[in-house]
């Protein structure tokens, strides 16, 4: 299969290419970009007026598989996936069992290979049943193909568990993906501690329980010369520590998800759960921090943190719903909107953390665009207006606090391995 796509603004991080110019994609690789492009029997795909880069990767989602299929599976996930542009996920291990085995990270990639419309990559757990008491089996983990580790959902308590993991996998070269919130300060919170808490009533996880874990994690992975990954940051200290820590030359990255940057507590009412994530929505000014950090290369990636839930589970009061909401079919249309098209920060710097900067901390040969690189490939139209709707939505959850929301931005086309996988929003 030939397809051609004309004229469209050309982003490739990996080389500071950003452009006007035509991709020819043939047999599932990047067979020429360049100006006035032409091939016999190509099929032609106008992106004039539109942004054509490397396959989004979110690497931090989870689709729920295996236990807890009636909130997402892999199928309903990789659709919402591609739907939003991304041509690789990477799903963490906090599922029903725990993916802490060789077995079920083997089963789990079979059934990415079966059923997904995009690559979904497998992140194992650090330690067994993800309790932080005993490593898990990381070593055969990576053989059956685990391209990182965590403990998602779970800070590990015991600095020593940890350390033993950091030893282990600075062998293999493998990063921790670490929730990190000191879990003695965030004891039954369910928004950011502040003024809007007391003003609500309702218990509140303090910045400090995430500054104090990111602290001992960076100095963990000082001390084993390991590399480690903080998740989700939100907090303006924890974006100061790795700033400090990268300084340093401390083996350290770390991700930011669009809510943390563009949503702050004031957006929590009582009687609507969308919200409630955690680490939580934080404050205009960890907002700004973040968004600092993503400019200076503080942040290395953007994820969506995508928590689907089941309808019945998430449609309660605040304090007694669980955390999370669905991201990947809103992610570039919130980032469109509230980063770049105010200029806090350059469409250029976006793509890079949702491309190339994953694909570094992982290891992953995707996250470019250029002649042999393999076609994972999203065209996005920056001037597509449209209203959040979760009926249109292809995961399972529909409680997102951007429903209803006019964006700016959206992808429309999504191709993987050279195949149209998602075109004008429709999944192939």
């Amino acid at each position: 299969m030939k397809l051609l796509l004309k004229g469209g603004r050309v982003i490739n991080p990996e080389t500071k290419f950003d452009q006007v110019a035509d991709v020819l994609i043939e047999d599932g690789k990047v067979a020429a970009i360049g100006e006035n492009l032409t091939a016999d029997g190509a099929e032609v795909y106008d992106a004039s007026g539109k942004v054509v880069t490397p396959g989004l990767i979110d690497m931090h989602v989870h689709f729920r598989e295996p236990g807890q299929e009636a909130k997402e599976d892999f199928l309903s996930g990789s659709s919402a996936a591609v739907a939003g542009g991304y041509t690789t996920v990477c799903t963490m291990p906090n599922a029903r069992p725990a993916v802490d085995d060789a077995e079920t990270v083997r089963s789990l990639k079979k059934r990415a290979e079966d059923v997904g419309k995009c690559h979904i990559e497998i992140i194992g757990a650090v330690t067994k049943n993800r309790e932080g008491k005993e490593l898990a089996e990381l070593g055969d983990m990576i053989e059956a193909g685990a391209v990182a580790f965590s403990d998602d959902g779970n800070f590990d308590p015991k600095a020593k568990v940890l350390l033993s993991a950091f030893d282990y996998l600075h062998t293999f070269d493998k990063v921790i993906i670490n929730h990190d919130e000191e879990p003695s300060l965030v004891e039954d919170g369910v928004m950011n501690e502040g003024h809007n808490s007391a003003m609500l009533g309702m218990k509140g996880r303090p910045r400090v329980a995430e500054d104090i874990a990111v602290a001992r994690d960076i100095l963990l992975a000082e001390y084993a010369g390991a590399r480690v990954h903080v998740a989700h940051m939100s907090t303006c200290g924890a974006t100061d520590l790795v700033r400090m820590a990268k300084r340093k030359g401390i083996r350290v990255t770390a991700e930011a998800t669009p809510q943390h940057m563009t949503m702050t507590d004031d957006c929590v009412k009582l009687f609507d759960s969308s919200t409630k994530i955690n680490p939580p929505l934080r404050e205009k000014k960890d907002n700004e921090a973040l968004i600092e950090g993503l400019k200076d290369g503080t942040i290395d990636a953007i994820v969506t943190d995508h928590s689907p839930h089941a309808q019945e589970d998430k449609d309660k009061e605040y304090p007694f719903a669980p955390s999370g909401f669905p991201g990947l079919e809103t992610a570039v249309g919130v980032l469109l909107t509230d980063l770049v098209e105010p200029g806090k920060v350059d469409l250029p710097t976006i793509i890079e953390k949702m491309t190339l900067g994953p694909a570094k901390i992982l290891g992953l040969d995707r996250g470019r665009l250029a002649e042999g690189a393999r076609a994972d490939v999203t065209v996005i139209d920056p001037k597509l207006v449209w209203t959040v709707d979760d009926k249109k939505f292809y995961t399972r959850g529909s409680h997102s606090p951007f429903v209803g929301r006019e964006l700016h931005g959206k992808p429309v086309l999504t191709i993987v391995d050279g195949k149209v996988v998602m075109k004008d929003g429709k999944v192939y």
